[in-house]
């Protein structure tokens, strides 16, 4: 195993108190991240951007490194999450909690796992409980003060392909958690999770069913559908107000020869707006209908709010 580092840059002057462990508000996830980075993109919209201006253009250059910390493990991918001064990040197989101000490791979770171990990209937090994905497709609650595991379910069957990376997505009472698979012809989905059970609540199927909206667009009489691809790769974004999921979804499979799929291969390479609620799909914008360049559409949709054709408008970018 190769060792990686987290580095973390700061004004030595001016670093923050740190505090013991504690849960997560859920009412955090609702507001512009500043003392906190409770979610994958850092708040529901997306754009990773937060109202902090302590370090801006005129004194970044003053940045020194506060502490390196060294971690036996393959290198690091995931986005850190922040939470009461807590650090907590992720590579396959492990998670790990240390205190931001020190680098002094907290706890560290490790779980043996089959699988591509090609990445991954960090947990979801609701309450005191951390929702992670592994390798091998199932979706683990870990305790966030010590690291014991609350519970273990798997997503979907590694044997036939499927494998797992994305960071989850804590939506009022859901986890919304996404799967990944390469090289074989499966169908993707996005499943929502209770985060006190670990019960599955609704799985949203990127292609229909046969006769649903949206099967005509693949071959009539064939079983392409059914083996289509479209996979939930990266976490999604929120609009509470809407109450309305947004989530980027993969290219169709077989990935270059489009001659056995013929059409437009919804929902595959499409932008999905989801009620979280009911799995509900509410409307879909499809950038590379019948992609055969592996153009997908996983990257995240970020939303703003802007001036559009003389009103104010609730906007997607993507």
């Amino acid at each position: 195993m190769n060792r990686f580092v987290i580095a973390v840059l700061a004004f030595a002057a001016l670093q923050a108190p740190c505090f013991a462990a504690e849960g997560l508000d859920p009412a955090a996830l609702l507001k512009p991240p500043t003392d906190t980075w409770p979610t994958y993109n850092g708040d529901y919209s997306g754009r990773r951007y937060s109202t902090l201006s302590q370090i801006n253009q005129s004194n970044v250059h003053q940045l020194t490194v506060a502490w390196v910390a060294q971690m036996q493990s393959v290198s690091i991918k995931s986005t850190p999450l922040e939470v009461n001064g807590v650090l907590y990040f992720t590579t396959p197989d492990n998670v790990w909690a240390a205190d931001a101000r020190t680098g002094r490791p907290i706890w560290h979770f490790h779980r043996e796992s089959q699988g591509d171990h090609i990445g991954q990209r960090g947990v979801a937090m609701y309450k005191d409980w951390l929702y992670f994905e592994t390798p091998d497709c199932h979706l683990i609650s870990l305790n966030a003060k010590d690291g014991t595991q609350r519970w273990d379910i798997e997503l979907a069957d590694p044997k036939l392909g499927y494998f797992a990376t994305m960071a989850p997505l804590v939506v009022r009472n859901h986890v919304l958690a996404g799967v990944s698979g390469d090289v074989t012809d499966i169908p993707g989905f996005l499943d929502s999770i209770d985060p006190e059970t670990g019960q599955r609540q609704w799985r949203w199927y990127t292609e229909p069913k046969p006769g649903e909206p949206g099967s005509e667009t693949w071959p009539q009489g064939s079983d392409a559908i059914s083996h289509g691809g479209g996979m939930a790769w990266m976490t999604g974004t929120y609009d509470p107000e809407l109450n309305l999921v947004y989530w980027g979804i993969g290219n169709p499979n077989p990935v270059l020869n489009g001659d056995i799929r013929k059409g437009d291969n919804l929902y595959t390479c499409s932008i999905v707006a989801l009620n979280p609620d009911t799995g509900k799909l509410q409307w879909y914008f499809q950038p590379s209908p019948h992609d055969t360049h592996d153009w997908d559409a996983v990257q995240t949709p970020v939303l703003f709010d802007d001036i559009y054709k003389g009103s104010h408008r609730k906007l997607l970018a993507q």
